[in-house]
This record gives C-alpha cells, sequence and structure tokens, in this order.
C-alpha cells in the first residue's frame, strides 16, 4: 500500500469512527430530549391535577359549611355569612341560594329578577353537581363553573385549575374524564385536546405535539407542546457538536442523560409526599424481656414513594423538622396509627402505643388536640398512648413542662426517648412530669465491653428507679443485653432480638402470638 491509499484509508477510518458515534447520538440525543420533555409536560399535568383538586375541596367545603347555616335564608346575617365564606376561601368567587330552582340570594346579595338555576352537566364521585360555562350576575365576566350542593351553589374561575406558571410555548388544558374541556391555559386547539384524552395514553405525539396526561378520580390534565419548538434546542447543540467530533458528542449525550435523571429537589419531592400521604408505620414491638410478652410498641414512619420502595425516618426525617414538614406528618402518624390498631386498642386495654414528637410539638404542644380528635369514639383510651419526646425538645424545659403536664392531665403518659444523648441533666428529669424513661441503644451497646461509657447503663437505671419512672431498653440485640437488664429490673426492651418494626398486620400476629405464649 503506497503512501496515498495509507493516507486515504486513515482519512476514511477517521471519517467512519467520527461519523458513527455522532450519528448514533443525534438518533438517542433526540430520543431523550422527547423523553425529558414528555417528563417535564407530566409533571406540569400533575401539578394542574393537584391544584383542581385542591379547589374542588376548597370549593367542596364551602358549600358544606354554608349549607350547615340554620338561620332565616337571604336574611342579612345569610348574606353576611356567604359573603364572609367567599371572602376565605381562594377559589371560590359567589356563592349563591336557590328555592324552587330559582335564585333568591347571592354572597352579593338578595337578587333581583328571575334567574333559574342550571342543571348540573355531570355529579363527581363526592355527590357534587358540576355545571360548565355558568355567567355570574355581577359584572361581565369569563364563563365561570357551578358546583352545586342542596340549596346552594359556588362559582369558580376554571382558570384557577391551570394557573400555574410555564413557559409560553407550552399549552395546559384539564377536562373532565369522559373529555369535557373545563379550562385552557396558551389557547390549546380543543380538538386536539379531546382526541389526546379519548386515546387513552398518558404520553405520545399527536398532530406535531408532544403531550402527557395526568389523571386523577374525576379529572385528566393535559399539557402539550409543538414539537419543533421542543426540539430547537437540541438542534442548536447538535450544530455545534458536528466540528468537534466524538469527544464532543459524548459530552453531549452525558448532559443530555444528566438532564432527564434531574428530578424534584428532596424538599419539594417531601412536599409532594406529604401532600399525597405516601407515609405509612411500622411497628418496633416493646416486650416485657423476662417473659417476651409484647405489651405494646413504638409507632415508627416511613416513606413509601410510589415507585415502592420505603426509605428509613434517617433520609427524611432532618428535612422534615428543618422545613416544618414534620408536623403534618405526625399527624398523618397519628391517624395511621389508629386506622391500624385501634381495634386492637379498643379491645386490649393493656397495650399501649408510643408516638414520637417533634421539639416543636413538645414546646407548644400543639399536637395534643391532634391526638384528642383521633382518638374520639374508637375506644381506645388516653393512658395506651405513650408520647415519646426526645431530649431536644427540652430545650425551653419551661414550654416542655407545661406541654407534658397537659398531656397527663388528659390521660396519655410521657417518656423520655433516647436518654443520654441530648440535654438533659439529672435536675431537668426532677422537674418533669415523666412516666418513662427509655434507654438509648448506644448504651445498651456497652454492656460486657470496656467501653468508657459502660458503666453509664447502670447509673442511668439507678436514677430512672431513684424517680419511680418505667424503664425501656432500646435496641437489645443479645440474650446477654436482655439477661443484663433483667437482673437490674428493667422490666422492658426493644430491639432485634425481639422482632425488628414490622408492619401493622405483622405486629398484631407478632402480639398476638407472644401473648399467649406468655
Amino acid at each position: 500500500m503506497n503512501r496515498s491509499s495509507v493516507i486515504v484509508a486513515a482519512v476514511g477510518l477517521a471519517l467512519l469512527g467520527a461519523i458513527i458515534p455522532i450519528a448514533a447520538m443525534l438518533y438517542f440525543s433526540r430520543v431523550l430530549a422527547i423523553e425529558n420533555e414528555h417528563q417535564q409536560l407530566a409533571l406540569i399535568a400533575q401539578r394542574i391535577i393537584s391544584r383542581a383538586d385542591i379547589s374542588f375541596a376548597d370549593a367542596t367545603l364551602a358549600l358544606r359549611q354554608i349549607n350547615a347555616f340554620t338561620e332565616i335564608p337571604c336574611s342579612p346575617a345569610h348574606i353576611a355569612r356567604m359573603r364572609e365564606i367567599t371572602a376565605s376561601t381562594r377559589a371560590v368567587e359567589e356563592i349563591g341560594y336557590f328555592e324552587n330552582g330559582l335564585m333568591k340570594c347571592t354572597s352579593w346579595g338578595v337578587t333581583e329578577g328571575e334567574v333559574r338555576e342550571e342543571a348540573p352537566n355531570f355529579t363527581i364521585a363526592d355527590g357534587i353537581g358540576v355545571t360548565v360555562d355558568v355567567h355570574p350576575l355581577v359584572a361581565e365576566r369569563t364563563p365561570m363553573m357551578a358546583l352545586h350542593l342542596g340549596a346552594y351553589n359556588v362559582l369558580i374561575d376554571p382558570v384557577r385549575f391551570v394557573d400555574v406558571i410555564v413557559d409560553p410555548d407550552i399549552k395546559l388544558a384539564i377536562a373532565t374524564d369522559k373529555g369535557m374541556l373545563l379550562a385552557r391555559l396558551n389557547n390549546p386547539d380543543p380538538t386536539l385536546i379531546t382526541r389526546i384524552i379519548a386515546g387513552h395514553r398518558t404520553k405520545g405525539i399527536e398532530d406535531g405535539y408532544l403531550f402527557a396526561v395526568s389523571r386523577a378520580r374525576n379529572w385528566a390534565a393535559v399539557a402539550v407542546e409543538d414539537q419543533r419548538q421542543a426540539l430547537d434546542g437540541l438542534r442548536q447543540q447538535q450544530a455545534l457538536l458536528v466540528p468537534f467530533g466524538i469527544c464532543m458528542a459524548l459530552l453531549n449525550i452525558g448532559g443530555i442523560v444528566w438532564f432527564s435523571r434531574r428530578r424534584l429537589s428532596p424538599l419539594g419531592e417531601l412536599q409532594i409526599a406529604v401532600r399525597r400521604r405516601e407515609f405509612i408505620v411500622h411497628y418496633q414491638p416493646i416486650v416485657e424481656i423476662r417473659t417476651g410478652r409484647c405489651v405494646g410498641a413504638e409507632a415508627l414512619v416511613r416513606w413509601r414513594p410510589p415507585d415502592g420502595s420505603l426509605l428509613s425516618p434517617d433520609l427524611f426525617i432532618p428535612l422534615a423538622e428543618s422545613s416544618g414538614l414534620i408536623k403534618p406528618i405526625t399527624d398523618q402518624v397519628i391517624t395511621l396509627v389508629v386506622a391500624d390498631l385501634g381495634q386492637l386498642l379498643a379491645t386490649d386495654r393493656s397495650m399501649h402505643i408510643a408516638i414520637n414528637l417533634c421539639a416543636e410539638d413538645v414546646a407548644t404542644g400543639r399536637v395534643l388536640p391532634v391526638i384528642e380528635k383521633a382518638l374520639r369514639n374508637t375506644g381506645i383510651q388516653p393512658d395506651q398512648i405513650w408520647l415519646e419526646m426526645t431530649e431536644r425538645g427540652f430545650i425551653d424545659i419551661d414550654a416542655a413542662c407545661t406541654t407534658l403536664t397537659r398531656a397527663r392531665e388528659l390521660g396519655y403518659s410521657a417518656a423520655i426517648d433516647d436518654f443520654g444523648t441530648g440535654y438533659s441533666r439529672l435536675s431537668y428529669l426532677e422537674s418533669l412530669p415523666l412516666d418513662a424513661l427509655k434507654i438509648d441503644k448506644s448504651f445498651i451497646d456497652t454492656i460486657d465491653t470496656d467501653s468508657a461509657t459502660s458503666s453509664v447503663t447502670s447509673h442511668i437505671i439507678d436514677m430512672a428507679k431513684t424517680l419511680k419512672l418505667v424503664i425501656v431498653a432500646e435496641g437489645i440485640e443479645s440474650q446477654y443485653q436482655a439477661d443484663y437488664l433483667t437482673k437490674r429490673g428493667v422490666e422492658y426492651g426493644q430491639g432485634w432480638l425481639f422482632a425488628r418494626p414490622i408492619p401493622a398486620e405483622e405486629f398484631v400476629d407478632y402480639y398476638q402470638k407472644t401473648k399467649t405464649a406468655a
């Protein structure tokens, strides 16, 4: 092979080596770009569903509130009440009152002339009638949506359902699950929206538009974007990649992969989890060490995202505490405990459940009415609920003392959790109205070791006995530890020696088996 042939072959191989990966990158980058756009559109569509649910929930609450009014219809007090509810409900523009199908008054005042109530176009699952394209009497406005319940209706501006911040090139719509269009943003083609909803697909391309659909119980939200507009940015990147060869192509692919995998911030995901109630409770059995009989459990929250995975508290509780989301999470845990174990607690008064409180709840006592409401009419006695507080909750000792005193007055038991790892001093324990002390696992781990803190465990036990507190040892993992604790008069413990935290059904089986065995 002469010099010219070698040069030609080398150039040909070089070109082939550059063209093949670049061509592959161009194809896959387009696929990834479309998938990424679909994910973004799906996220926006889900936000529309969430807004619709919130708006309808607010409007439904307003309807139920005004339906509870018992004074003279259309009296000044009645109109004032309708006006008050309208002003305090963000989603509601107007409330109307009807008799025999005729409007008598609204939150604006007594109705003049004859105005008939329009029949609902459809009824949602909650029994609320919905009428689309209603024109209000006051001022000239765009058509409203009316929700009906009993003798009342409320008017909602449909634009609220799609009032989210998006690029002007993204078009939004929300419709009923049957395809009746309710509201639009950025003027999408109604025919296109109807066709997309009728197709029962969650994403795809229709008439040159990328689309994503999110569906809920009553609604279907659609986000669409012109395919050419969505790919313009990609084409600019591709035009820059060709002169730079394979290296730039690989960098671009890496950037696209990173971009497609980008997700919501951790705080955003946690906020969505709270709103969707994605939390469950596992139960760590508390047993009588000497007999192995289960006497109760500690309720431990777990986060179960839609993918079915299970996240432990260590991964989200610190963020929940710093952001204030720990309070609604605690409220959900209380609700779940009653739902999971309410029947067992009501029939077996010897069992108790421990619920962990955050520092703010200890300081303010906010959670006490929440628990009281959750236990109402369940048959569960207050003394079956232990309120566990870590030592971080006792930084403001006076506020903590007030909360604990009130809790015990209501019949709850108060326990200090993870004792020895925080701020507590003996003087604190003497002044706080406590019923139980839980020895932290870090001290139990030192039993039968040469650790510098190995002797602390016995001192904690003696101190708790002096204060006449019930003692629970956490993190028991060996029989030697259990025997050591039994010899020193510790009655109760929890840890993997007995059982790991388990779901409610497994805990009920465990509880009943240990009770029978004992």
